[in-house]
């Protein structure tokens, strides 16, 4: 298959975008597929290149946490890795180098703003599995993901509830109240912001802990323990250290 002039371009400047060099070695019409939406063709799409994506994903961030924390436990690595290669995370990093501009995708699935998310990960799985399979090694991958991934691990790391604010913060309150936290949470129309589509509060009892917004209920609920854990959790536990 021979792409048009102005879809190669395209693909060249994401390419740029990555810090590739622009070589014949990556497969273009592959990676033209991998950001073709099942929108836009039910047998012709991104879906099979995002399978093996996720295995590429998943290797990088083992290889960059085996490098940079060789000590740390195999159980404690895992427990990173999953965290490291979240649809959120991956839909930021699709985000930073505006994937979605290049995504051959139906106005229909477009305005589906609640899939936003997990349509630019797949999306960005996809391409990690055309730059894979162009080459059947990670020489277009990991020149440029690695950044990422060790500043994912290392943000990580230093969060004390590591990225998990609802069992954080459950923790906390089982252990302080005898009880367990409440969310509240409903549709906000119009979005508070782009993308927000929920707003969600946790209580304790009668009160309320910390209020929060996301594309999901799951991510608004997340977002809601996040600031209710660092406005009472973490300063207690900073307090009991000094």
């Amino acid at each position: 298959m021979t792409l048009d002039l102005r879809r190669h371009k395209q693909l060249q400047m994401l390419i740029r975008k990555l810090g590739l060099l622009e070589n014949t070695l990556v497969d273009w019409p592959l990676l033209d597929l991998a950001l073709t939406h099942p929108s836009v063709s039910v047998q012709r799409n991104y879906q099979q290149l995002e399978f093996t994506g996720d295995a590429v994903i998943r290797l990088a961030a083992a290889e960059v946490l085996m490098e940079n924390y060789p000590q740390a436990p195999v159980g404690e690595l895992a427990s990173l890795r999953s965290m490291m290669v979240s649809d959120r995370t991956l839909a930021q990093w699709a985000d930073l180098y505006g994937l979605e501009r290049y995504l051959w995708i139906s106005s229909s699935a477009l305005g589906d703003k609640a899939g936003r998310i997990s349509r630019l990960a797949d999306a960005f799985e996809a391409v990690l599995g055309a730059l894979y399979l162009s080459t059947h090694d990670m020489r277009l991958v990991r020149p440029w993901l690695d950044e990422h991934l060790r500043a994912k691990a290392a943000e990580i790391r230093q969060d004390p509830a590591r990225q998990n604010y609802k069992d954080a913060l459950q923790e906390w309150t089982q252990a302080k109240h005898k009880c367990l936290p409440e969310y509240r949470v409903r549709e906000t129309l119009p979005p508070v912001v782009e993308q927000e589509r929920f707003e969600a509060e946790v209580w304790l009892k009668e009160d309320c802990l910390g209020k929060g917004t996301g594309p999901s209920k799951k991510m608004a609920e997340q977002t809601a323990a996040r600031n209710a854990f660092f406005s009472f959790v973490q300063p207690q536990s900073t307090t009991q250290m000094q």
